[in-house]
């Protein structure tokens, strides 16, 4: 015995199939259950250790022994000042060193640097210059005045 599924329209014999056009999202939210599941699995494996065997942290020697930093001004007019002293460019590293007396290797202390805002680039350069080439490589700048 058969049945009919469709037919002509308006007959009433048989019946009518129609489109279904919604999406099933029950294969693609199992298939992305399923990377989640993987990636969640894998992503500890991925991770790398590395051992680190660093040495224990020793204190300074002298940690009360701090010395005062050394300023360097430059005036706008184009004089240079060493802490309170006024000095030249030709003799700015000898006197440098001399403020840093103490010091066993005067080259190794920390200079600061500052300029008033009027100081041209190429005054600033020209103090920044002669101090690399006499050695002095640690050389902080600073743009306000620290209290």
């Amino acid at each position: 015995m058969g049945s009919k599924l469709s037919g002509p329209p308006g007959s009433s014999g048989g019946r009518t199939i129609t489109q279904n056009s919604d999406i099933n999202v029950t294969p693609f939210v199992d298939v992305m259950l399923v990377l989640l599941i993987i990636f969640m699995v894998s992503a500890p494996l991925a991770t790398v250790s590395i051992n680190l065997d660093l040495p224990p942290a020793t204190p300074p020697q002298n940690p009360t022994e701090q010395k005062d930093p050394v300023y360097v001004t430059i005036q706008d007019s184009g004089s240079i000042f060493l802490a309170d002293r006024q000095t030249t460019i030709e003799t700015l590293a000898a006197d440098l060193c001399a403020a840093l007396q103490p010091s066993p290797n005067c080259q190794d202390e920390r200079v600061f640097i500052r300029a008033q805002p009027d100081v041209t680039y190429n005054q600033f350069m020209e103090v920044m210059n002669d101090l690399q080439g006499n050695g002095y490589f640690k050389v902080g700048l600073l743009n306000e005045d620290i209290e």
